[in-house]
This record gives C-alpha cells, structure tokens and sequence, in this order.
C-alpha cells in the first residue's frame, strides 16, 4: 500500500453525500469552512458538462488525500454514492487515502449493520439484484462505520461540529505535509527518535519534559522540529518564545518579581494564544486550569530561565487534559528540577563527522565538503568545536567565499570569537545567580578544564567560593559538564570565560589570571610586579620564540596561587623553548598548584616553602630530586631533603623524568599524599614509601625489581600500575593482605613467574576484589593462578582456552547441562573464559554482556538473565585470555526447579562485548557448592539485590525487557505461568 504522503494529489477533500437537503445546508457551510483554511475540495458542480459525470468522479476520488463520507438517512438510496463508496474503501487499501465518516442524523449502528430506516432503504436498493454489488456494498458500508468519525447528535451546534471537522482536517493535512524547514539541520532525526521516547505520545498521563543544553546547541531547533512534528495530535498547541514572554511582562519591568497582576497577564496572554481567542480578561489565577484541564493541548516554552514563567503558565500536569504535553527547553536545568520535571533530554553536541556535515551545509548548502575545501573545512569545524551555533555562523560566514579568502580569514577566527556566536555564549555567563559562581567559572575557564573536581573543590578550599554548590550552578546552567569525575568546559565556553578575564583591565598585570602568552612573556621580561595575579596558565606550544626567565621573575608574583606551564601536545619530548638562565630563586609559597612541563633545572629551589601546595606536576622534567638537601631544625635526620614546610601535597606527578633517581628519602610519611605518579621516569629503582595514606600508586616503566614486604602498611591502596616494568621480578605476598585494592596491573613485565601472591585462602574477609592483568606476562604459572585466584577479573597471555575449563565452544557461546542435582541449587555459578582480540579501542573501557538462557527438555523456555561486566583494556593485546565469574539464579523463593519436570536443562551462555572486542573462544568451568560459596561472599559490597531496583525496574518488566546494571547484576525472568518475576538474590560478575 502507498502511504498517504508519497501520491501525487490534486485535491485535499473529497465529500461523498447524498442529496440535495444535504448539499444545501451541511455540506455549503462545510465546504465554505473549508475554503476559509485554504484547504481544496472537489466540487461536482464544477464538472465540465461536456464530461462524464461518473469518470470524473472516480478521478476526484483517486486525486484526494481524505475522503468524507456524509451518510444520510437518504445515502442508501443511490447507487451512485454507494458505488463511490466502494471506490473510497478501494482507495483507502490501495492508496492510503484517509476517510472520514460523518454519520448526518443517523445513530451509525445503523450504517453497520444495515437497520434501521437506512437498512430498510438498503433492502430496497439491492432488491432483485442477483450480482455482486449488495454485498459488497453492504462490506463498504460496514468498514467505513467501523471507522471513527463525526455523529451530528452528539453536538448541539452544527457550527461546531463543522469547526471540529474542520480542523480534523486541517491536522491530518499537516501530518501528510512533513514541514522541510529542518531538513537542513543534520541529525534532527535521531533528537526526534530519542525525544519520542520521553513524550511517549501513546500515553493517556499529562507529561512535562525538559530539553537542556548549553547555548547554541540547536536546543529551539530540535523543539521546532519536534513542535511542527507532532502538534497535529493535539486540540490546540502553542510555542511559547523568549519573545512572547518579554512582549507580555514589559510593562512590568519595575514591578515585584511576584507581582499578581503579572501573572493575570502571562495566563491572559497564554489562553488567548492557545484557544485562540483575542483578548481574554481573567481575574484568578485558577482559570487556565479550569479552561484547559478538558483539552488535549502541546505547550512549548522556549528558552526558558524564569521559575515564575513556568509556574504560571503551567503550573501543574493537572491544569490540562489527558494526553497533554507540556515541553520546557532551557539551559538551567535547575528551572526544570524545581517544577519537578525528571524527564530531561541532555542535548550532546555532535559527532565530528555529523558536525562535518552541519558546517558543509551552511559552508556549501550541501552536507558534503567541496574538492579543495576537504582540510579547510575540517579546521574550521574543528575550531568550532562542533557546535552547531559556531558551525552556523562560521558556515554563513565563508559562504560563497574563495579559497584564498578562506586562508585569509582563519587567522582572525583563531584570536578570538566571532561577536555573534561570543554574545550568544555570554549569555549563561551574566545569567549566573551570584558573583562567586562567576569567579569559579573564570578559575575553570583559565585553569582547571579537565581537572578532577575533588582537586578544583580542595584547591579552592579556602577561596570563599562555595565550590560544591558552585559546580552543580555552572552544571545546571550548562557551562561546564562533568565526564566522569572530571570537570570539562567546551573550547568555545572557554575562550568565552578567557575573555572575560581579558576585558578586566588593558593591563594584564591588573588581571587575575593570565592565560596569553604574549602577556605572560611580557610579564616575566618587564620589571614591574603584581598583586593582582592569582593564576598563569602558559600554553609551551603558543611559544615562537625563546622565553628566558629571571631567576628573580617570581618575587614580582607574591600572590601567585596557581601556576600551569604545560604542553597541549602529547610528544612531551619536543624541545621546549623556555630557559632559566639563572636559575630558580623563588617561588611563592601561596602557590596551591604548580604544573610544569620540561621543568628545566635538577630540583625546585630551596626556598620554596611549599606549605600550601595541593598538587605538584612536572612532566618531562630534567628533576633529579624534589629538592635540594635542607636541614631544619624542626625534621629528623630522615627528613633532610624534604621542607618541613611541605604539609598538604595531595598529589604529586612527575611523569617522564628520565633523570628522576629518589623523590623523597626513605621513611618520609607524606600523611595527605593520596596519589603519585611517576610513569615513564626509567631511571626510577626504588619502591617509594612516601605515604601510608596513599590510594592510587602509579609506577609504570620504571626500573623498580620489587614490590616490597611493607606495602602491607599501604593499608589504604585502591590501585597499582606497573605495567611494562621489564626488571620487576617479585611481588610480596603481603599485598594480598590489602583489603581495599581494586586494580593491579603488571602487563608486559617479562620478568615476572610468581604469582602465589594471589592466593588468598582467607578471601571472605575482603570487601574488594581486584581486577589483574597480566598482558604479554608469558612466563607465569597460568594454570595455578586460573584455578587458585579470586578475582573481579583476569587477562592472561593465550589463544586458546585452558583445559580447566571444561565446557568450551569457538565464538562467543556455548551449551552446558544441568542434571536433576544441579537444578535443586539456588544459583548457577562458573568461572568464564574467552580468547580475545582487542584492537585499538576508543575507550579504556570495554562493556561485555554476559547472558544465560534455560531450555528445558521440550525446548521450552522458562528462564532468562544477564549482566554485565566492564573491563579496562588499556592497549591494543592480540590472544589474550579474559577470565572472569558469574552467578545466575536457578530457582525463585526457595521453589526448586527440580520439583518441575525439566531434567535435563539446556543452559545457554552467551557472551557480547563492543565493537573493539572480538571473542574468538570461550569456556566454563562450574563451581562446587564451596567455590561458590567464596565467590558469592567475598565481596558482597559489590552487590545488589533486586528488590532495591524494584521501582526503577517496573516499566522494564511490564515491557519484559531484561535489566542490566554495569558492574553487578539484576536479574528478570519469567516464570512457567509467564507472569514476570524478579529473583531475591544476590548477584555476582
């Protein structure tokens, strides 16, 4: 069948009626309604009288998207309405034509059965006819009253029910006309697809859903489209704009922010726009509930940052009929939770090949690059940051521009933003409640982009800005954003808060932070100082020429708090153009934060007083130690080289100092160090005791042969890299004694045989479970630690499966049997193995699904659960073994399966991971009720029951969908009855 909207149509309405009663009055006042909406409608009174009356009516018929069908008490009478009738169905199978029956004065029982005065004037038509036209006739008419339609006794205004029939009309031509005006907008329908699931337009409840996202991400766009999509399935519908609200409160600007009579006049205006009507007066605010709660309305509020707009407008899903939609688009997603709305769509920013083609289309009004334009193209989109704002203007920009103008212009377009796209960002920025959100947005902006936000809140504890409240401020007004537990700004916000910082004062020296290097060189080459400077951030690739600092360059910064010279670059190796000459003096001890790439001398001054520094990192350094050997009076004579000073250091990175032999002497207790990191410092031997607080200890390609017997005191250790640590050869079994240690990681240390440390025969007092890898470490016992280890998971050097597993397959899935005994057993639990490849993944994290499905003997299923398990795949690894254990439940409340007649079951399991992964093997090995056992209880903390899932599982289960939970299971099945139950068990992976 063709759909409606793929055929050629000349008219919009066919009516097919009967008589000249009908003609005069219904129909006349029809059809001038109709041609008020500029709808066409065939006219048989048009007709060419030199035509034939019936050919031409079957072309009208054929040449029409709706059909209305006005049956009278008089439509049986005539064969020719009822073989129009039969060319209407024909049309409505065949065509996709929509019909609409308009049953004039007749109860439509009537129609489908054939009763009735209508069923007796039927009778009399079809009598003493022996072909085939009654019946059919009589199926026409019994399909087109099973349709719904219009009864004219149910209104008791005509004027009325033509309105509606109108109206009806008009919506169903909008839904068979798909508005274009976003064709252009490259992804609008995947918005669509993901914001449909949220209206769930098929549900008769009221929703209110939010669209948030930061300025310019094509948040009104999506709305529109999604507005011009879906309004023909409501009784009315309105946008509500930025526009429109500030038109309606102008003239109380100086009036309370709770001023009553504004809020008559916001619903005033609102009900005239929605009912349309012209100036509706009301004089409580009850009266949008009272008009609207009987109609199926859409309401779009656009742009959104006023609380009392919202509450005004549409102040509850009570003040609206079934089947209403009420849509708030906004950029503080604070608006949205304080109205109580939790269903939010998060407007992402695109992909870069998507954002490729947005830029092409308004570069080149075509959604591919031009031949000559393919790396230009790019750039830009690249500097826009792909969003669709910047892509817009930046497109409209250089349209129709040659290539040369294109060379010319990139320059300007890299020293700063376009005015228009930098108003549009300004404006979340000036929306900011208070002045110390602002602060903490410009330390983010020139600072801290991609820092954890545990460091920012820590580095900014004694600031006066309430870091905690502020992060979640620029969050909800979409400025920041958090990936992880970090806190990222996109480039264009960025350079938007840089600039705001710049417009401080002419003088860089009078700014708080400097962020160019120009300024920064100048800074250091003058020799005036400043007070006002808390923060340098100097970007070592911005360097032209060679930067010399004065040794005494710093004592001009007595109030330096945060001082970043870094490489964007990941070839930390490049040579740096930066020099101290003379040295290092001075730095000031109010510095929280110091990072410094190259750092080009053989330890930091002697002098420094680091009492304030959080967090110190130096890359690629030429550092030999931290600091030259000072005595103090206040240290013992372990802590020479250390400044007493050096008290709240949380962090410490000194990755790739090549020259790097000690970082502190032995025995030094920093109690507030947490993490160290000292990768790629090859030179590095000694295991550091540095802190018995530490939590992530980062030692990768050193030269360190052992992991001591005292890392029993690191009692707080959560993780521990050493990967390609080729002399590492011996690891204290006292690590095993480490209840909190999540991650180890000793991938591609050759050297390494022994891993008995691993066997940890007291396991069920552990509250962790580590995930150990062991890429490319050929020359361990691999059997010993498969079968003795308790582990979250384990990758092993292998292309092939190991005997210990018993029930192997090729590919991703297998086959094991339950007998009888088995069947009686609350959980199924088994140790997996699976020959992998990964090649090149995009996220260190790869998501694997693992599924079990229970057949019984008649191959019937009863029984379906699955989990999943992330695991860290780092580097690239080609016939490596991913191990790792599983629970499944059996039986549900204690009723054993054994007691049904399913002897044996068929389990299937089958194993699923991303696209970087492809599982080339797999095998089981079934536990015993005592491996089960340790594996269940030792580390219960990582697992949940069902029942703390139940409301948010409920939908799930009525649409019997299974649930997954990453990193622990939640188990759906379905019972022999078929009713879907959720297991009370716990779950393992």
């Amino acid at each position: 069948m063709a759909t409606s909207s793929s055929c050629n149509w000349v008219f919009d309405v066919f009516p097919s009626f009967s008589g000249e009663d009908v003609r005069r009055t219904f129909l006349s006042h029809l059809l001038l309604s109709l041609d008020r909406k500029l709808i066409t409608c065939f006219k048989d009174n048009e007709i060419e009288r030199s035509q034939s009356i019936g050919l031409k009516l079957v072309h009208a018929i054929r040449d029409s998207r709706i059909a209305i069908v006005i049956l009278s008490k008089t439509y049986a009478s005539s064969t020719w309405c009822l073989n129009e009738l039969l060319e209407i169905v024909k049309c409505k199978e065949d065509k996709g034509q929509i019909v609409i029956p308009v049953f004039y004065g007749l109860d439509p029982s009537h129609v489908r059965k054939q009763t009735g005065e209508f069923g007796e004037t039927f009778q009399m038509i079809c009598k003493n006819r022996s072909d085939e036209l009654p019946d059919l006739w009589k199926g026409a008419l019994t399909h087109v009253a099973n349709i719904h339609g219009y009864h004219s006794d149910n209104w008791n205004n005509e004027a009325h029910l033509i309105e509606d029939i109108t109206n009806d009309v008009l919506g169903r031509l909008v839904t068979l006309t798909p508005s274009m005006e976003f064709a252009d907008f490259a992804g609008i329908e995947d918005h669509i697809a993901k914001m449909s699931v949220l209206l769930q337009l098929e549900s008769e409840e009221v929703r209110m859903v939010g669209i948030w996202g930061p300025v310019g991400i094509g948040k009104t766009t999506i709305a529109r489209a999604l507005f011009g999509r879906i309004s023909r399935h409501f009784q009315s519908s309105i946008f509500i704009d930025r526009a429109f609200v500030s038109k309606t409160m102008e003239i109380f600007r100086t009036a309370n922010p709770d001023d009553y009579n504004m809020k008559l006049r916001l619903q005033e205006c609102f009900l005239s726009e929605i009912l349309n009507k012209k100036d509706i007066k009301i004089h409580h605010l009850g009266v949008v509930g009272e008009r609207l709660k009987h109609k199926r309305v859409l309401v779009v509020l656009d742009d959104l940052s006023d609380q009392l707009v919202l509450d005004s407008l549409v102040g509850g899903t009570q003040w609206f009929g079934c089947w209403s939609r009420i849509l708030v688009v906004t950029k503080d997603k604070h608006v949205l939770r304080a109205h109580g709305i939790d269903r939010i769509y998060e407007v992402g920013l695109p992909s870069d090949e998507l954002a490729l083609d947005m830029f092409c289309t308004y570069a080149f009004r075509e959604n591919s690059q031009r031949d000559g334009f393919n790396e230009l193209a790019s750039e830009v989109a690249k500097f826009a940051g792909n969003l669709p704002l910047a892509l817009n203007v930046l497109g409209l920009y250089l349209r129709g521009r040659d290539k040369e103008d294109w060379l010319d212009m990139l320059p300007r377009l890299r020293k700063g933003l376009d005015g228009k796209i930098k108003k549009a960002l300004r404006v979340s920025y000036d929306g900011l409640g208070c002045k110390e959100d602002k602060s903490l947005f410009r330390h983010v902006a020139c600072l801290f982009n991609g820092m954890e936000a545990n460091d920012i809140k820590m580095l900014l504890a004694d600031s006066g800005l309430d870091v905690s409240i502020g992060l979640k401020n620029l969050i909800d007004n979409s400025l920041i954003h958090e990936r992880g537990s970090c806190v990222h700004i996109h480039c264009l916000v960025q350079e938007m808060g840089k600039e705001i910082v710049r417009t401080q004062s002419n003088k860089p020296r009078e700014r708080e932070f400097l962020v160019d290097s120009k300024d920064v060189c100048d800074l250091f080459n003058g020799n005036s100082g400043s007070k006002k400077v808390i923060g340098i951030s100097l970007n070592l690739e911005e360097l032209y020429e060679l930067l010399r600092i004065d040794k005494r360059a710093f004592r001009r910064l007595r109030n330096l708090r945060f001082l970043r010279i870094c490489k964007d670059s990941l070839d930390l190796h490049k040579q740096v153009r930066l020099h101290l000459p003379g040295g290092l003096d001075y730095l000031s001890p109010k510095l929280k934060l110091l990072c410094w790439d190259g750092f080009p001398l053989p330890c930091l001054p002697s002098s420094f007083r680091a009492e304030h520094l959080i967090v110190l990192r130096i890359r690629n350094s030429k550092l030999e130690k931290l600091w030259e050997e000072v005595e103090s009076p206040t240290c013992s004579e372990d802590m020479v080289g250390v400044p007493d000073s050096v008290q709240m250091l949380n962090e410490l990175y000194m990755n790739d100092c090549e020259s790097l032999l000690t970082v502190l002497p032995t025995g030094i207790n920093l109690e507030s160090l947490y993490r160290l990191d000292l990768s790629g410092s090859s030179r590095f031997r000694s295991f550091p005791y540095i802190s018995t607080n530490i939590s992530f200890l980062i030692l990768n390609q050193t030269d360190i042969k052992e992991v001591p017997w005292w890392i029993e005191n690191f009692s707080r250790l959560v993780c521990l890299e050493m990967w390609e640590c080729k002399r590492l050869n011996y690891i204290s079994p006292n690590i095993s004694k480490l209840k909190l240690l999540e991650k180890v990681d000793f991938s591609n240390c050759g050297a390494l045989t022994d891993a008995s440390w691993l066997d940890r025969p007291n396991v069920e007092t552990h509250t962790k479970l580590p995930a150990l890898s062991f890429i490319n470490c050929f020359k361990l016992d691999q059997e010993a630690l498969i079968q003795q280890s308790v582990f979250k998971y384990l990758i092993l050097p292998g292309g092939k499966v190991p005997s210990h597993f018993t029930n192997q397959a090729t590919g991703s899935s297998l086959v094991i049997r339950l007998l009888q005994s088995s069947l009686s057993k609350q959980l199924l639990g088994f140790r997996a193995c699976l020959v992998v490849d990964a090649n090149e993944p995009k996220s260190k994290i790869s998501s694997w699904i693992i599924s079990c499905h229970l057949t019984g003997k008649d191959r019937s299923s009863f029984r379906s659960s699955d989990c999943q398990l992330d695991i860290e795949l780092p580097r690239q690894m080609d016939n490596h073994l991913v191990i790792f254990d599983c629970c499944f439940p059996l039986n549900k409340d204690n009723d054993s399966l054994a007691e049904l007649s399913y002897d044996p079951v068929d389990v299937e399991i089958k194993f699923t991971s991303d696209s970087c992964c492809e599982i080339k093997g797999c095998g089981v090995h079934c536990f015993s009720d005592k491996q089960l056992s340790n594996v269940c209880e030792a580390d219960k903390s990582n697992m949940v029951t069902a029942e703390e899932f139940g409301k948010s599982s409920a939908a799930a289960r009525r649409r019997r969908k299974r649930l997954r939970v990453t990193g622990k299971t939640i188990q759906e099945s379905t019972d022999l009855s078929g009713s879907q139950t959720v297991e009370k068990r716990w779950m393992y992976v």
